[in-house]
């Protein structure tokens, strides 16, 4: 069992930065392949960035790839997500996950346990 807590959301002009935190409760975070997806309003959940137990290998959306960096440190059981260059269609709530799947789970289905959400907003 794994609880997620995600914190770091807000409100920021375009072009600002934020970055997410999502601190995980449990001895095995260290297992998990981790990822960030988010919701906007009207629209599904979408798949952000992923990284694997061990934060060698990630993977990212195009829209946000150059842009956002996942990371994690399994020391503090947290899994970062650090947003650069952010846009008005950025502004969701974002996600982190956590999936007991290796490789690079890209849809919401392959993820065990979610946080309940931060909002990013991001303003014109």
């Amino acid at each position: 069992q794994v609880q997620l807590v995600e914190s770091g959301g807000g409100l920021v002009q375009a072009g600002g930065s934020l970055r997410l935190s999502c601190a995980a409760s449990g001895r095995t975070f260290s297992r998990y392949t981790m990822g960030w997806f988010r919701q906007a309003p009207g629209k599904e959940r979408e798949f952000v960035a992923t990284i694997s137990w061990s934060g060698g290998r990630t993977y990212y959306a195009d829209s946000v790839k150059g842009r956002f960096t996942i990371s994690r440190d399994n020391a503090k059981n947290t899994v970062y997500l650090q947003m650069n260059s952010l846009k008005p269609e950025d502004t969701a709530v974002y996600y982190c996950a956590a999936s007991s799947k290796v490789g690079y789970p890209d849809a919401a289905i392959d993820y065990d346990y979610w946080g309940q959400g931060t909002q990013v907003t991001v303003s014109s």
